[in-house]
């Protein structure tokens, strides 16, 4: 199982940018999606995590409103939309999968499988 991430990169305050996952060697459709990030000095978070069928989401109080996730089964990926970023954005932002309530991956990060992370850096 790989999941590879790529997006991430410096941007200002306020921008937006795009985050995707590509997994392979895997039946995404079992799985739930979450997408955590980790600043230095600071715990993992869980920031967004979607269900298999993607008709459910959750999403971090930190983060509601300017982030956005989306699931594509069929290509085997998932997208995060990150809009108005702030400085405390700034982390590596990891993808994960695992067969477990969505609440649950993003609060408790036990995922099954993790992806490599992605540098996202928020700064004027």
């Amino acid at each position: 199982v790989q999941l590879q991430a790529s997006g991430g990169g410096l941007v200002q305050p306020g921008d937006s940018l795009r985050l995707s996952c590509a997994a392979s060697g895997i039946i995404l459709d079992y799985y739930a999606i979450g997408w955590f990030r980790q600043a230095p000095g600071k715990e993992r978070e869980g920031v967004s995590c979607i269900d298999s069928t993607a008709s459910s989401t959750y999403y971090a109080d930190s983060v509601k409103g300017r982030f956005t996730v989306f699931r594509d089964n069929s290509k085997k990926t998932t997208t995060l939309l990150m809009a108005n970023l702030e400085p405390e954005d700034t982390a590596v932002y990891y993808c994960a999968v695992g067969r477990i309530m969505i609440d649950r991956l993003c609060t408790t990060s036990r995922a099954d499988y993790w992806g490599q992370g992605t540098q996202v850096t928020v700064s004027s």
